[in-house]
C-alpha cells in the first residue's frame, strides 16, 4: 500500500492540491450537486477534511476519490479525507402544492442552503447577459421554479434545518427592472425565514440598488452578511464579460459596498472576484486589496465551464491555469490574514461555507 502523504491544513501541497482538484475535477459519484442556474459551476458537493467543497465530476481527471473517503493520484494517497455529501432528507419533501422542496432551495457543500428566489433576469438577453451566467437554464430544464414565495422558502428552510443540520442560507436574485433590482422580494423572503428558523444565518445577495435604503431594509429584514457582487473590477472586462450588468458603474458599486459594511459591519460583506476572464493578475489582487481596506471580502473563484453559459457554450472559455490561480489565491490569502479577515467569521454565505474557493484552505 502507498503511504499516505501527510498535509497540515494549511500546507501549500494542500493549497496546490485543493487548487488542482478545483479545476481539474475528480472521478466520483456525487448524489448532491447543481448544473445549471447562476454559477458558479456544475459541480459536486463534497466534504475535504471537514470542510465543504464543490468540485467538478470529471471521468478524466487524475484525481480519485476511493470507496474507503481518500483522494487519490495516480493511485498514491494524498492524505485527505474526502466524501460526497448524502443526499439530504428534505429532498424527498412537497408543498402543498406539488411542489419538490429541492425545486426550490438546494443543498450546497455540507451545510448550506441556497436558492435563487426570482430565477429570472432583466439582463437574460444575449446582448445583456454575463456570459459566465445560466440562471434562468435551470428554470427551462424544469428543476426550479420561477419565483419562490416568502412561504415556500419558509417552509423549506425549517424542515432542511430540522431534517439535515442546515446551519445558513444563501438568497440570490435575479436582477429586476425595479430601482431596488430585486432586493424588496429578497428582504419579504429573509424575514419569513427567520421566522420559521430563527437560528438559521442568512446572506443576500443582489446587485446594487438605486437606492442605498433597500441595504438596509435587507438588514432588518433579519439578514446578517451580503453579496454585492462585481466578478472583476477591470472596467474593460466587466464591458466584453458583463454587457448589460457594467452599466453599473464602479462609483455605484464603492458606494453600495461602503454602505453595506456601515450597516452589517466589517466582513459581513463580499464580493466575487472571478480568476480566468482576463483580468491581470496583479490588478485582481490590487483589486482585492482595496476591498479587504473598505472592510469587504473578496471571494475569490476559478472560472470554470458552466453547461449553458455564453462563456462555454459559445466562446469555450477554458478554466485558468492552475499555476495563475494558486498564486492569485495564496496572494489575496496572505491579504486577508494580513488584515485578520476570515470567510468563516462571517455569519452566513458564499465566504463563510468557502467551498467555491479555494481560499480556506489558505488560512483565509
Amino acid at each position: 500500500m502507498t503511504p499516505a502523504i501527510p498535509l497540515a491544513a494549511d500546507s501549500p501541497e494542500r493549497v496546490s492540491t485543493r487548487v488542482n482538484i478545483a479545476l481539474l475535477g475528480v472521478r466520483s459519484d456525487a448524489p448532491v450537486r447543481r448544473t445549471g442556474g447562476a454559477g458558479p459551476s456544475d459541480d459536486g458537493h463534497f466534504v475535504v477534511d471537514g470542510d465543504g467543497a464543490a468540485i467538478p465530476l470529471n471521468p478524466d481527471s487524475p484525481y480519485v476519490v476511493t470507496s474507503r473517503g481518500r483522494l487519490t493520484l495516480d493511485g498514491a494517497d494524498l492524505g485527505l479525507d474526502v466524501s460526497p455529501v448524502i443526499r439530504p432528507r428534505f429532498y424527498d419533501l412537497v408543498t402543498a402544492d406539488g411542489v419538490s422542496y429541492d425545486k426550490i432551495a438546494k443543498l450546497h457543500g455540507k451545510d448550506v442552503l441556497a436558492t435563487t428566489v426570482v430565477q429570472t433576469c432583466v439582463r437574460y438577453d444575449e446582448s445583456e447577459r454575463c456570459r459566465f451566467c445560466a440562471i434562468e437554464a435551470s428554470l427551462d430544464a424544469g428543476t426550479t421554479v420561477a419565483v419562490k414565495t416568502p412561504a415556500m422558502l419558509a417552509e423549506v428552510a425549517e424542515a432542511a434545518v430540522r431534517l439535515d443540520g442546515v446551519t445558513q442560507m444563501v438568497m440570490t436574485t435575479g436582477t429586476s427592472n425595479g430601482w431596488d433590482r430585486g432586493a424588496k422580494h429578497l428582504a419579504r423572503c429573509v424575514k419569513a425565514v427567520k421566522a420559521a428558523a430563527p437560528g438559521l444565518g442568512v446572506q443576500v445577495q443582489c446587485e446594487p440598488p438605486a437606492d442605498l435604503r433597500a441595504i438596509a431594509d435587507l438588514y432588518e429584514a433579519g439578514a446578517r452578511s451580503i453579496g454585492i457582487h462585481v466578478e472583476s473590477m477591470d472596467d474593460e472586462v466587466r464591458r466584453r464579460w458583463m454587457p448589460g450588468k457594467s452599466r453599473v458603474s464602479m462609483d455605484d458599486y464603492r458606494s453600495a459596498w461602503r454602505e453595506a459594511v456601515r450597516v452589517f459591519g466589517w466582513n459581513q460583506v463580499s464580493t466575487y472576484l472571478i480568476v480566468g476572464m482576463g483580468e491581470d493578475p496583479d490588478e485582481l489582487v490590487e483589486g482585492a486589496r482595496e476591498l479587504i481596506e473598505m472592510g469587504v471580502y473578496p471571494f475569490v473563484v476559478p472560472f470554470r465551464p458552466l453547461k449553458g453559459t455564453l462563456a462555454t457554450d459559445v466562446d469555450h472559455v477554458p478554466a485558468p491555469h492552475r499555476a495563475v490561480l494558486n498564486r492569485v489565491t495564496g496572494r489575496v490569502a496572505a491579504l486577508l490574514q494580513a488584515a485578520g479577515m476570515r470567510g468563516e467569521d462571517q455569519s452566513a454565505g458564499c465566504a463563510a461555507c468557502g467551498a467555491c474557493s479555494v481560499l480556506k484552505t489558505a488560512g483565509a
